[in-house]
């Protein structure tokens, strides 16, 4: 299922062998929360500019249109039509992010919809109940994302019951997997290792949670109001105390940087909206920093985005018509920004595999993120 095919130091790469196809590692997920990349990017994008697997939100798809009209429908990934692994979140984040709308107890967490405000309840067994319907390849586990600077005896309480959940999430998935009208039988389970900056609550989860003998082990709770150095620090600290031999997934993390940095340390799977969010509001990645593409230097500018860039906007419109676009409030432009930055992630990403097979990562990172360092404009580069 899941392979280590070499390493360099302690970065993997890796391949895991799924029922909807082959992922290789280090790879970024394209975050599709609503089964849809902001900003109008189709499937058919995602399999031109490279993307291996995509990443949905099981609290928004319960939402609207409902799992179980996702079940009527044969499923995410005839739904969507998009035939390679997706992974789906399992609604834990929710927990964090909708502070204001949710109360969190033993059985589960009782929310208020963000969308009309109706009552909903979700616990270990709901979540994986949502992520069968919906059929995703990968399904997390439930758990609560405790806010990195909260107090030590609230992360400690949060943390043990994420375990216990963790139990019973692994116990109904398993039953699930087991009834006849599932439409995926073989839908892999990942753990959530918790414990936001403190050292030892996280080494004493991560050697909890590798006991249960997972299809792999993710790492929650970070890139929410840490500083990097103390990411990278957990990182160091709790990444040897998971199984080796089990994919290891950074959740919502990061940046180009974030991601090197990362990788160096032994995680292989990524997902982060960076890329989207930001191609959204017309700032472009490129190997030498990003661009503001609503400057007005580019109003004349007719090259790409970079130069050399194989993404199917590169290779046909110009810096000067994607201005005009973004400016002028056309959907166009955002899509073109959208897919550039994408094709950037999943091009890195690509060049990442490669320079672990060559036992050249550190050079690669080095030079990577000199290249990289700020902003062009910040810079003063004419790129």
């Amino acid at each position: 299922m899941y392979k280590i095919l070499t390493k360099d130091g302690r970065a993997k790469r890796a391949r895991l062998e799924t029922v909807h196809g082959t992922v290789e590692t280090p790879v970024f997920m394209n975050v599709g929360t609503a089964a849809a990349i902001k900003g109008a990017v189709a499937t058919s994008d995602l399999e031109q500019i490279g993307t291996q697997i995509e990443l949905s939100n099981t609290y928004h798809l319960h939402v609207r249109p409902g799992d179980q009209v996702v079940k009527k429908l044969g499923g995410l990934h005839r739904f969507m039509s998009w035939d390679k692994p997706i992974l789906t979140d399992s609604g834990g984040f929710q927990v964090f992010s909708l502070a204001g709308l949710r109360k969190i107890k033993e059985e589960g967490v009782y929310f208020n919809s963000h969308v009309d405000g109706r009552k909903i309840f979700m616990g270990p067994e709901e979540s994986m109940q949502i992520q069968s319907n919906l059929a995703s390849t990968i399904a997390m586990a439930f758990d609560e994302c405790a806010p990195a600077k909260a107090e030590r005896d609230y992360i400690e309480a949060s943390v043990a019951r994420t375990t216990r959940w963790l139990a019973r999430c692994k116990a109904e998935m398993e039953r699930l997997n087991g009834l006849p009208d599932t439409i995926n039988p073989h839908q892999l389970l990942f753990g959530i290792n918790q414990g936001a900056v403190l050292d030892d609550v996280r080494i004493r989860h991560a050697a909890e949670i590798a006991e249960m003998d997972l299809d792999g082990y993710a790492i929650g709770g970070l890139a929410v109001g840490e500083s990097h150095e103390e990411m990278y620090h957990i990182l160091d600290v709790t990444v040897p105390h998971l199984p080796e031999e089990k994919p290891t997934y950074l959740m919502g993390v990061g940046t180009p940087a974030n991601i090197l940095e990362a990788v160096e340390r032994g995680v292989d799977f990524f997902d982060c909206v960076y890329p989207s969010r930001n191609g959204r509001h017309g700032h472009v990645y490129t190997n030498y920093g990003k661009l503001n593409l609503f400057n007005a230097k580019y109003e004349l500018d007719t090259r790409p985005i970079e130069e050399g860039c194989g993404c199917p906007v590169c290779r046909r419109y110009s810096r000067a018509y994607i201005r005009h676009l973004l400016k002028a409030k056309e959907m166009l432009g955002m899509r073109f920004c959208v897919l550039h930055n994408l094709y950037f992630y999943n091009t890195m990403m690509s060049e990442i595999r490669e320079a672990i097979e060559n036992h050249r990562f550190a050079e690669y990172k080095k030079e990577k993120l000199e290249r990289m360092e700020g902003s062009c404009e910040e810079k003063g580069e004419q790129i």
